[in-house]
């Protein structure tokens, strides 16, 4: 009995290596197929006839997704399912070498501030705490190119698409299988919002999309605004006919004008300032450390 019960435990431990070893290989190979940049014009296929029928331009969106730049990025859009919020250390914000670069950025740009405060009520020591925490003061903008990060999360729809996400995450940072085919369903609906709205306001600025870097979730320039919020919310701050988040003027104007249509005005309670915050940033984490900045900046 006892060697027959060591027989089964064998067996038993050389079938769970190999369905461990199939799995793996399965995901390298799955991402061995079709490495980034590679093969992007079939990834993207189904995307680009979306678009078309979506209205836009079939040659140039065509030639857009067909661009060796634009690539299908797994390990990017990985992010996504492996960021915590409640992880990022939001007290570095308020140390006195960072509220020390506020004040410069105060003093530097306090006509444009001072503009802003006046034509939207919103307190300047608010804008400069969200352009201080979203990209120190704009010093930080991030490196991915924006059309890859929106293009791949909305291509997601195809099941074997998510499937090289999913093998994209290293083993010890994977959610449950069912949070991530949940988040990929929410996730690709959205992209797909936020990629139509890249194209169209770079189309509406005479910007190429393909040269638009930003964060890992898409953001872009000095705020961090999504594509949708820089088409609709976005405001030329110093008044040269362009909408460029990448211009101080501008990024200054736009998070005054956005703070304002989500309810921001003088004499505000702390409870609805925190409120009106947390539309920019769904976390509370971020929005107490602008409202201590913000304190410390007055």
């Amino acid at each position: 009995m006892k060697n027959s019960h060591l027989s089964l435990k064998f067996i038993l431990n050389v079938v769970v290596a190999l369905i461990i070893s199939f799995s793996v290989n399965f995901c390298y190979a799955q991402q061995a197929a079709a490495p980034d940049g590679l093969g992007q014009a079939n990834e993207f296929e189904s995307l680009t006839q979306r678009l078309v029928q979506d209205g836009f331009d079939q040659e140039k969106t065509i030639a857009l997704l067909a661009n060796k730049m634009v690539c299908f990025d797994p390990g990017g859009v990985s992010l996504f399912f492996i960021h915590s919020e409640s992880s990022l250390d939001y007290d570095q914000f308020s140390s006195p070498k960072s509220i020390a670069n506020a004040r410069k950025y105060v003093v530097t740009h306090n006509a444009s501030l001072d503009k802003a405060q006046e034509e939207f009520s919103v307190d300047k020591t608010i804008i400069t705490a969200i352009l201080l925490v979203e990209t120190r003061l704009g010093t930080y903008l991030g490196k991915r190119t924006v059309i890859n990060t929106l293009a791949t999360m909305a291509a997601l729809t195809d099941k074997a698409l998510a499937e090289k996400v999913w093998c994209a995450i290293t083993d010890n940072k994977r959610p449950e299988r069912a949070f991530f085919d949940k988040k990929v369903d929410q996730k690709s609906r959205w992209g797909y919002e936020e990629l139509k709205a890249l194209i169209s306001y770079a189309n509406r600025e005479g910007i190429d999309p393909v040269s638009i870097t930003g964060s890992y979730a898409g953001a872009m320039g000095i705020p961090q605004f999504m594509p949708s919020n820089a088409l609709t919310l976005a405001r030329d701050g110093n008044k040269d006919g362009q909408v460029d988040l990448f211009d101080h003027d501008d990024a200054i104007f736009s998070v005054a004008n956005y703070l304002k249509h989500h309810g921001w005005k003088s004499g505000l309670s702390r409870q609805r300032q925190h409120e009106v915050l947390f539309k920019y940033n769904h976390s509370n984490y971020y929005v107490d450390a602008l409202l201590k900045i913000s304190d410390k900046l007055k």
